[in-house]
């Protein structure tokens, strides 16, 4: 925690310059194996931030969160090792259920895995407004994975292992329509260039409010801060990737080769959208550097996604050019 950070929602007038992490702050027994699991979330959730702040990318404010966030989980360590360790240090014959160890363990595992966590409203994570347009993907816990299969290559994969730990934020853009007209089932609006997944991704990539023009240098790749990802709502076959939105085909690296691996359909077996409760309307989910659900919202959410992201980001270049046009040659696929 923090040393000089209170927790709650009032910020000090100090700002954190000491910090103590892992088992320095979780008083526990070693019973349920939870020092070093619990202690590498206290490391990941304390990098990233520092990484930010020290970098000029996010304001000094932004490390009063560290204990706000980690210091709650850090008392549950400690609730959840006083009954786990009572429970492991009693005879069975002296138990009244034969079952009562096991029954915790079961009702306790989703704390075990590290998914239990669920942050709180604060400036990293929104309220639960628009919940409902991502059920699975609960604002405040880990970002659940879920089956897709890559477009590029027509290769399934898990989403959630492509969200590398490179300090980046992912906005995952869960579309409405897929390019060329195809509307995704139960959709019930607009299609292709016309649906709200294509014009939020054109807002993105040119708009100057937009947090990817906003916060991401003029001399960095156009994905150096924000992942955009998109799942279209169709199978990889009826995906049109020449039609598909420059924001999710960027050029990076030195050479400026397109980065393919961004545009993603559903898996024919496991469909995304039923599994995580995905609205058909089309929906944002936003996820932190630490890969915790910071945010669901909306396709047409522009205020909304840049004042989120004006709280916990600094400006990096207003000025930042727009991408040519698509009319100016899209990107063809390979």
């Amino acid at each position: 925690m923090a040393a000089d950070a209170g927790v709650g929602t009032a910020t000090p007038a100090r700002l954190p310059r000491v910090f103590i992490a892992g088992d320095a702050c979780h008083t526990h027994s070693a019973k349920a194996g939870q020092g070093m699991n619990v202690s590498m979330q206290d490391g990941f959730n304390l990098g990233w931030k520092l990484g930010y702040v020290l970098t000029g990318r996010s304001p000094e404010r932004l490390l009063h969160t560290y204990s706000a966030e980690r210091q709650v989980i850090a008392q549950n360590l400690i609730d959840f090792d006083k009954q786990w360790s009572a429970l492991m240090a009693k005879n069975p014959e002296d138990a009244d259920d034969p079952t009562e160890l096991g029954r915790f363990y079961v009702q306790t595992l989703e704390f075990l895995f590290g998914f239990m966590t669920e942050y709180q409203p604060s400036m990293l994570t929104g309220s639960k407004e628009h919940q409902q347009l991502a059920a699975g993907f609960t604002v405040g816990k880990r970002f659940t994975s879920a089956p897709v299969v890559r477009v590029a290559d027509g290769n399934p994969v898990q989403l959630g292992h492509h969200q590398r730990a490179d300090g980046r934020w992912r906005i995952y853009v869960f579309a409405d329509a897929v390019p060329g007209g195809v509307a995704g089932a139960g959709a019930g609006s607009g299609a292709g260039a016309d649906s709200a997944a294509a014009a939020l991704a054109e807002w993105l990539a040119t708009d100057p409010a937009s947090p990817v023009r906003r916060h991401t240098p003029a001399d960095a790749d156009l994905d150096a801060v924000f992942d955009v990802k998109v799942v279209y709502p169709a199978g990889y076959d009826e995906v049109d990737i020449a039609a598909v939105p420059e924001l999710f085909l960027p050029r990076v690296g030195p050479f400026g080769l397109i980065d393919y691996e961004k545009v993603y359909a559903v898996a024919a077996e496991h469909d995304i959208r039923e599994l995580r409760g995905i609205d058909p309307a089309g929906t944002i989910v936003v996820v932190r550097p630490d890969q915790y659900v910071a945010q669901v919202l909306p396709l047409t959410a522009r205020t909304e996604l840049t004042e989120f992201f004006d709280q916990n980001l600094l400006p990096q270049n207003d000025s930042r050019p727009a991408p040519a046009s698509p009319a100016a040659g899209a990107p063809s696929p390979v």
